[in-house]
């Protein structure tokens, strides 16, 4: 029973007072991280090289990595065919089909994961073309089996017209 007392005895008007000083003091130190988050993250987004900004993290170049590509090569890349079957032209159907069946058709495939369990470049190119990123050999060879089936159906189309 004395504890209680003491509790309702010690809350004064300059207790209050304090309690809401260091109530903003906390508010202004967590908005003070916050402001040092934002900035280390635009820091690390700008200090980001050349060659960093022409891959995409997702999977395949962006549009700055293939204009560097063309200037360097000569060659020029297209992005990866992302539409759905039914949407694709035939030369669509061509292009996603030859990548496909060139990338995870092979005898032996590059490595799909990382020795932490992230996927390569590799296995990330599929995310470029709109297909699921492959984690095992058997989800690769998924991939190559849709390619050789969209390569059926362009001969198809094309023996037609």
């Amino acid at each position: 029973m004395r504890m209680a007392a003491k509790k309702k005895t010690a809350k004064t008007k300059s207790s209050k007072k304090t309690s809401k000083s260091k109530a903003s003091k906390a508010k202004s130190k967590t908005s003070a991280r916050k402001t040092r988050k934002r900035t280390a993250k635009k820091a690390k987004s700008r200090k980001r090289s050349a060659s960093a900004r022409e891959k995409d993290p997702r999977g395949g170049l962006t549009a700055a990595g293939r204009k560097a590509f063309a200037r360097k090569q000569g060659a020029h890349l297209r992005p990866g065919v992302t539409k759905r079957e039914s949407e694709m032209t035939p030369q669509e159907m061509r292009r996603k089909g030859s990548w496909a069946v060139r990338c995870y058709g092979r005898a032996k495939l590059p490595p799909l994961v990382d020795g932490t369990g992230r996927p390569t470049r590799h296995a990330l190119s599929a995310h470029a073309w709109g297909e699921p990123v492959p984690k095992t050999v058997a989800e690769a060879r998924r991939i190559a089996a849709k390619g050789e089936r969209l390569l059926a159906r362009y001969r198809r189309v094309k023996a037609r017209g």
